[in-house]
């Protein structure tokens, strides 16, 4: 079982980037996650964006769940969140304000109101998946 972790990074302070996704792999434990800040392009979008979404649509195809952080909405977000969901990869989402648009209602296969939960779905979900 490997996740990705999707959320906002254009335009997001280090601590609004990285928070939740230390969070998350701290409650993961045991399930390799992929984290897109590991390779940290905000100075250099203009110039890196073939790469920086190329590389990102290849660790999503190499994940099973896509586990997205809604707080704001985010273009990036949206389109990895779409990206996952027509390659039927798991798309679980945490919105902590609880607005959604019905967008990812329609493409998000669970909707959380808390990390905890969402972290909680797909562990559920990685012991289902090794016993099928």
């Amino acid at each position: 079982m490997k996740v990705y972790l999707a959320g906002p990074i254009f335009q997001r302070t280090d601590r609004e980037c990285i928070a939740w996704r230390e969070e998350a792999k701290q409650q993961l434990d045991g399930i390799m996650t992929v984290d897109p800040m590991d390779r940290d392009y905000r100075e250099k979008t203009d110039e890196l964006y073939t790469q920086i979404v190329e590389e990102d649509k290849a660790f999503i195809d190499s994940c099973d769940v896509v586990l997205v952080y809604h707080d704001r909405p985010s273009v990036g977000t949206s389109m990895e969140v779409l990206y996952a969901w027509e390659r039927d990869i798991q798309v679980v989402a945490v919105c902590p304000e609880g607005k959604v648009s019905p967008w990812l209602l329609y493409h998000a296969h669970k909707i959380c109101p808390s990390l905890e939960e969402a972290t909680q779905h797909i562990k559920d979900y990685s012991k289902k998946s090794k016993n099928n």
